[in-house]
């Protein structure tokens, strides 16, 4: 079997990777990547002695495209990641062209190829308002639901799914990953082609590039290693604020069910994520970077942020099913990984572009 992977050399990317290598004995892996992420050059030798065929192009550009052999699957692990994204950092424009513009030009590629594609898309196309105003109260130092109270359509104790409002504002970087979905579910349906479309939330594991605005588990660690100034902002001050968190590798076993099972003219919309027993706010991270590297005063900056949110978890309860697959890092696994890199590479924030 054939993949192309674009972001190749991205977390995500260099991760899925290197598990469909496993999957698929004899499987034929290329990948694409611009390499402007930074940190990214790092991943190109571990990929190429795996034997994947890494390719220097730009995904909105259609000639870089015709230089890519054919494939049976695609898929997209390339974006601007951050919620931020074209706001407070990068180019609006290149936000757009990346995000919305790469992935019409990687359809087109799945069309020419009769390719399956996976599309690696967010919980960020989710209307910030309704997110921000959910019922919460504080147990344990994070924010948790108040299933006391009543909750919007899409909400439940099992987390948000894929029914909660997607009405506007959700963010210019969640509007790019929106329509992008929308395409692949046209594209699929139009030319007939098998797709799946993973809506995820919090992805992390050991060689993220983690930054203030993305990445926050690898960053947030790596930065209390380091002794780097951190600091809770928004809400309460506090960093009660939570997430839930996927390893990398867990999403990537999916995408390899996902292969295994095409559906031709289909692309279902999954949303994919750790769920509550991998949830954490950032005052519980903080406890725990503590425990192990000892004691940093984080700084508390209670002014709000328009595209933050104090909860959000990932009801996955669908794609469990219909694929009989469940996360097998725990959370704790995942933290002690992330440590483990962060102790073995003291350089990593600058490589990541951390400032």
């Amino acid at each position: 079997m054939k993949f192309l992977i674009t972001g190749i050399c991205g977390f995500a990317g260099s991760r899925i990777a290197a598990v469909l290598r496993r999957e698929f004995e004899g499987a034929a892996i290329c990948g694409i990547d611009n390499f402007l992420r930074p940190g990214s050059e790092t991943n190109r030798p571990r990929l190429k002695a795996l034997g994947v065929d890494v390719r220097h192009g730009d995904v909105r550009l259609q000639s870089d495209w015709d230089m890519l052999p054919a494939t049976d699957w695609l898929i997209d692990a390339a974006a601007e990641p951050s919620v931020l994204a074209g706001v407070n950092s990068g180019s609006t424009r290149q936000l757009i062209e990346t995000n919305l513009g790469g992935t019409v030009e990687a359809l087109e590629y799945a069309k020419r190829h009769s390719a399956g594609f996976i599309l690696i898309s967010t919980s960020r196309v989710y209307s910030i308002a309704p997110l921000a105003s959910l019922p919460v109260v504080v147990k344990d130092g994070a924010f948790t639901l108040d299933t006391a109270q009543p909750l919007p359509h899409g909400v439940s104790i099992h987390g948000v799914d894929d029914e909660f409002s997607t009405a506007p504002p959700i963010s210019l970087y969640g509007s790019t990953k929106l329509a992008s979905e929308a395409l692949a579910a046209e594209y699929a349906f139009a030319f007939q082609l098998p797709g799946y479309i993973n809506r995820c939330g919090v992805l992390s594991g050991a060689g993220q590039f983690g930054t203030a605005a993305q990445g926050i588990f690898a960053y947030w660690i790596n930065a209390h290693l380091r002794r780097r100034g951190l600091r809770y902002i928004g809400f309460d001050g506090m960093g009660h604020q939570s997430r839930d968190v996927l390893h990398i590798d867990d999403l990537a076993a999916l995408i390899a069910r996902q292969i295994r099972n095409p559906r031709p003219g289909a692309a279902p919309l999954y949303t994919v994520g750790g769920g509550q027993e991998r949830t954490m706010s950032l005052r519980q991270l903080t406890q725990w970077c503590e425990a192990r590297f000892g004691h940093l005063d984080v700084a508390s900056d209670p002014k709000p942020r328009p595209y933050d949110i104090p909860w959000f978890v990932t009801d996955s309860r669908r794609v469990m099913e219909d694929f009989e697959w469940a996360p097998q890092w725990s959370l704790e696994q995942i933290l002690d990984e992330i440590a483990e890199h962060a102790r073995e590479h003291p350089q990593w924030l600058e490589w990541s572009g951390a400032q």
